[in-house]
């Protein structure tokens, strides 16, 4: 069996967590490249907008969240030929598998003299039993503390007042919180649900009510709203299921105990020790279902761009000017204007899109296909150049049509049905754009 080929798009949900390739999920299939990828767990990426939960402190559930793959940012050593049987290329003169089976029968030869040995040694002379490599193995971690039920209310409650998308003034009383998880609405909006899967972003106000400390909020200055998929345990409970239920637009209070933020471990870096309450004044900004569209009055393409035909939830149809020179730059229109907030190169953005061959039209990928919008981080590198490139500096709720040489995209290599050498045109729906 060869090496398999990443088919555009792949298989899997747009994240990657169908256990495919999780290059599979970028638009249009892997970066062009030599090499191996270049792998950061999800966990760093989670910790890095602080958020995240707690190494070791997840909870049980059926499935993992759609971005719990490895994400993939570059490459840097080539990929050696595979033989036949989906090895390495053979060394000259032996077979791959005679080699991993001779090492094994090494391994298991020198570990069974070295049992001989201490076997037999005088236990006189300290001899380690079965006995002394018990009592020498570390005790295991003590389990997380389970989450307690949302209450919608408690007895002593944190006082708060401003407004929905301005810093609350969160004001703790004397007394310490009575260990209850609370999820109160103080104002409630008009938007959509926030249902599990769903994409949310979220601005906030955060204190430890312990120390009364206040906690860095997406509201001070250089502040990002935190994007997310809802109920996924990606982030803390505080964050994560709190939003579970709410609508767009809702103002949210959250008394977290530990066991709901960072539990036992406390976070070092925000200063919140292991035994912290912690509140929250959550503004749910937005919130998308996975095949969440944008929509709007559409400005029709120039003359000389491919046109787009509109097909709600499903891929859009792409047609090509013909006879029409192929571009050599970077071109891009905006087809619905978004009144969100811009863009900007480092956010974690949020997307649905179709692309298709300059050429002939013809469809390649599609998230819309598989259902599920697509996210990764804006300059990032981790989409071809021209995507990096024609989406910093749109704004939210945009419909934009890029049309990308192969210079921006995957240059005289050939991927998948798109040939080597190809121009790509994508029409790409910009949902929500933060920190994540």
């Amino acid at each position: 069996m060869s090496e398999k080929a990443s088919s555009p798009g792949g298989a899997g949900t747009a994240n990657g967590s169908s256990g495919q390739d999780p290059a599979d999920s970028r638009p249009g299939g892997p970066l062009p490249g030599d090499g191996e990828s270049i792998v950061v767990p999800p966990a760093i990426l989670k910790q890095s907008a602080g958020w995240g939960r707690p190494e070791g402190t997840s909870a049980p559930r059926t499935g993992a969240p759609a971005d719990e793959a490895p994400q993939i940012f570059a490459s840097n050593v080539r990929r050696q030929d595979m033989s036949e049987a989906g090895y390495d290329e053979n060394p000259p003169g032996v077979g791959k598998l005679g080699m991993i089976l001779g090492t094994v029968l090494a391994v298991l030869l020198v570990g069974s003299g070295v049992t001989l040995y201490v076997a037999n040694k005088d236990n006189s002379k300290g001899s380690t039993t079965q006995a002394d490599a018990v009592k020498s193995t570390p005790p295991a971690a003590p389990s997380a503390e389970p989450v307690p039920p949302i209450k919608d209310n408690a007895k002593i409650l944190p006082n708060v007042t401003g407004e929905f998308g301005k810093k609350a003034t969160i004001e703790v009383p004397q007394e310490a919180a009575d260990g209850s998880f609370v999820v109160k609405v103080l104002s409630e909006g008009t938007g959509p649900v926030v249902e599990k899967n769903s994409w949310v972003s979220v601005d906030y106000t955060a204190k430890d009510w312990t120390t009364g400390k206040d906690i860095p909020s997406s509201y001070d200055e250089k502040g990002k709203p935190q994007i997310f998929q809802a109920g996924t345990d990606a982030l803390i409970p505080a964050l994560d299921q709190a939003v579970v239920g709410k609508k767009a637009g809702s103002r949210v209070l959250v008394v977290a105990p530990p066991a709901a933020a960072f539990g036992a471990q406390g976070n070092e870096k925000m200063a919140i020790g292991a035994k912290d309450n912690l509140v929250f004044v959550i503004d749910v900004q937005r919130a998308n279902a996975p095949d969440a569209v944008v929509g709007g009055t559409v400005t029709p393409p120039p003359a000389d761009f491919p046109q787009v035909k509109d097909n709600g939830k499903k891929a859009a149809d792409i047609t090509p000017v013909k006879d029409a020179p192929e571009p050599t730059e970077l071109k891009s229109h905006v087809l619905i204007k978004g009144t969100g907030p811009v863009v900007e190169s480092g956010e974690k953005v949020l997307v649905q899109y179709t692309g298709a061959l300059w050429k002939d039209g013809k469809k390649f990928d599609s998230s819309l296909d598989k259902g599920q919008a697509f996210s990764f981080a804006v300059g990032g590198g981790q989409v071809i150049e021209g995507w990096d490139k024609g989406l910093a500096g749109q704004t939210v709720g945009s419909r934009v049509e890029l049309v990308i040489p192969a210079s921006l995209g995957y240059k005289d290599q050939a991927q998948g049905s798109i040939p080597a050498n190809s121009t790509l045109v994508f029409v790409v729906d910009i949902l929500d754009a933060g920190v994540g």
